[in-house]
């Protein structure tokens, strides 16, 4: 049997919702069930995850009912570390790298410089692919998104 490395579902639907924002007009808020829909994500987790990314400032939400979300900063200025690390909190690669020193053993370990490495690499990688070069690009008829969406069925302009 084979063991990998994975990234939670918490982490995966928050990338595809902060991809899909970032793929709408700046000027825009998406429903929450839009987002939901769009990419494939089970309404109730988005929310809680729609949540956690507004605390953190990611994006804002505008209520009523025109209300949405939409991205609080523009998405070159967010990276998929960012996102990580607002719905999960600190990355480590091994519990010796999370900054509580877990297994006891680290400063005898031969592994610790391995796995700090392999951490740098794989966050350096994290922190250098922004929203912005991942956000979807309109096909012809103007659709983005995984299910396909005619922009203006679901995205609405923000309420002043």
């Amino acid at each position: 049997m084979q063991h990998v490395l994975r990234i939670s579902r918490k982490i995966d639907y928050g990338l595809r919702a902060m991809i899909y924002l970032a793929s709408i007009p700046n000027d825009s808020v998406v429903p929450f069930r839009e987002i939901a829909r769009q990419m494939d994500v089970p309404e109730d987790f988005l929310a809680k995850i729609l949540k956690t990314l507004v605390d953190q400032g990611l994006v804002r939400s505008t209520r009523g009912p025109h209300g949405g979300y939409a991205l609080a900063k523009i998405p070159a200025d967010i990276s998929f570390l960012d996102v990580i690390e607002a719905v999960e909190g600190p990355v480590a690669l091994n519990v010796c790298l999370d900054g509580e020193d877990a297994c006891g053993h680290s400063t005898a370990c031969t592994m610790v410089s391995v796995w700090r490495i392999g951490q740098e690499r794989m966050l350096d990688v994290y922190r250098q692919a922004k929203l912005s070069e991942l956000a979807f690009k309109p096909d012809s008829d103007g659709q983005v998104g995984l299910v396909q969406l005619t922009l203006g069925t679901g995205v609405r302009p923000p309420t002043a």
